[in-house]
């Protein structure tokens, strides 16, 4: 990649596509691209760094750029741009592989897994920020804190370039471009059914990102886990050089979490590793779990940059940051994020959107927010995956006070034909929790049902990969607008 002298981003606004741009231009390679339109919060974030974008597509646009990035969203078949560069020779790859040969010009490591990989990058890049590591961060998603005071919100963390670590998915086998020395590993169950029809097919994927590693690489899984640690020790018979490292409640070693507890909405948890409690303002046992793989990354690369055979690089100074930067963490977009509270009812919003995560992120409000009732708009993603695990989601809302239910944001990339929808999904709901589910087609529509509802000392909740987002926001300006009239 440092040899490209341009490269042209074909989707530049999107959230990861805007954040390789923002990474390469650091590196002094010549960036610019198109996009649609419409403004994202990613269009101030190009004109900050002054790389050019199209807010249009069109085959003019295209110069003699050395190669052509363009987002998953488009193919040849439908952008013209795209259309023109593979006519005029001019290589052309998809985001993931762009990435994946980023990755070969670092030290790197990826992290993955079915539920949390964006919130553990997160965690990884202000902590090793913290700890002064020199590093690239990529995340899939905006990090409060990782920009600077204008833009306080960014997907990229530019701490050197030794470094690289990065968020890496496995829809469509999309992490095999990577070239990790090591990986994080979160999970691994049932996911993105369309395309991994059985359990066995999405643990064959991660198995074999797992064989990319290097003989002697690391990888680091969560012992609570069974399909983690299913992977891990499988990996373990065919590469016996690789080192395991693992972490969670039931880990051994220095990554066992010894103690959990909330107070004052607060995490309060002891890690094996350090004779200390540590601190953390976002809810729920998962995020323990995230700040533990994130401790563990981050231990290995204090040894690698501070440490020797017979010092593992901790000082007291290293783990006073280490433990500052963790209090400090806010989370990332969509992933309990607070948008803020009014009248007393306070708003979050959470990308959650398979049983699993829907199930914990609930529990851990709950038990956070122990005092307040629990109000949910859920709009599930994709039918292939609802109609799947249909039962597991009508079972995943039991912490929910109120629930809402709308319709099923479906995904042009899948074909559907089954009975399962929002309406199925509220009814079987319905049958354990009675009145207290709401169904409505599209989510403003709960709108005036919810401001009837709602009163001082609640949680209101949206909750999917859909776009029911737009009540949460929508409610918390209206009540925020009561609060100030008054």
């Amino acid at each position: 990649m440092d040899k490209m002298g341009e490269v042209y981003f074909i989707g530049i606004k999107g959230t990861g596509m805007c954040a390789l741009a923002e990474l390469m231009h650091n590196r002094g390679i010549a960036v610019s691209g198109s996009d649609i339109e419409e403004i994202f919060y990613t269009d101030e974030i190009l004109m900050e760094l002054g790389i050019p974008f199209h807010g249009s597509f069109d085959a003019s646009h295209i110069n003699n750029p050395d190669l052509v990035i363009h987002s998953a969203a488009y193919s040849p078949e439908t952008n013209v741009e795209i259309a023109e560069a593979k006519r005029r020779g001019i290589p052309v790859c998809k985001f993931s592989d762009a990435v994946g040969s980023y990755s070969a010009d670092f030290d790197s490591t990826g992290i993955t897994g079915v539920h949390g990989k964006t919130s553990t990058t997160a965690i990884t890049g202000t902590l090793l920020r913290g700890t002064g590591i020199p590093a690239q961060v990529l995340v899939g998603s905006a990090v409060r804190g990782f920009g600077n005071s204008k833009f306080a919100d960014r997907s990229t963390l530019n701490l050197g370039d030794k470094y690289f670590i990065a968020e890496t998915c496995e829809y469509q086998r999309n992490f095999l471009s990577f070239h990790p020395k090591r990986i994080i590993l979160t999970s691994v169950e049932s996911d993105h059914n369309d395309c991994y029809p059985r359990y066995e097919d999405i643990r064959e994927a991660f198995l074999d990102y797992g064989r990319l590693l290097p003989s002697n690489g690391e990888l680091i899984y969560c012992a609570d886990d069974p399909g983690a640690s299913e992977v891990a020790l499988s990996l373990k018979k065919e590469k016996p050089g690789l080192n395991l490292v693992p972490y969670g409640f039931s880990a051994h070693g220095d990554y066992r979490i010894e103690s959990y507890r909330i107070d004052n909405e607060r995490i309060k948890m002891r890690i094996a590793l350090f004779p200390f409690e540590l601190n953390i303002r976002i809810p729920g046992k998962h995020t323990a779990l995230n700040a533990a793989a994130a401790i563990a990354l981050t231990s290995l690369h204090v040894r690698k940059e501070f440490g020797d055979d017979k010092n593992d690089g901790w000082n007291d100074e290293r783990r006073e940051a280490l433990k500052n930067a963790l209090e400090e963490f806010r989370g990332s977009k969509r992933r309990s994020e607070i948008l803020g509270e009014a009248c007393g009812i306070l708003f979050m919003d959470d990308y959650g959107h398979h049983p699993t995560e829907i199930k914990s992120t609930l529990d851990g409000f709950k038990e956070f927010y122990s005092s307040r009732r629990m109000v949910v708009s859920f709009m599930s993603h994709t039918y292939t995956r609802t109609a799947a695990l249909f039962d597991n989601f009508a079972a995943s809302f039991e912490k929910a006070d109120i629930a809402f239910f709308h319709k099923i944001y479906a995904s042009a990339r899948e074909v559907y034909s089954g009975g399962i929808n929002g309406r199925t999904l509220y009814e079987k709901v319905r049958e354990t929790a009675g009145e207290r589910v709401f169904y409505t087609e599209e989510p403003d529509e709960a709108f005036q049902i919810a401001i009837d509802l709602l009163k001082p000392g609640d949680l209101f909740v949206t909750m999917g990969a859909g776009n029911n987002w737009t009540l949460g926001k929508k409610l918390f300006n209206f009540f925020k607008e009561r609060e100030d009239s008054k």
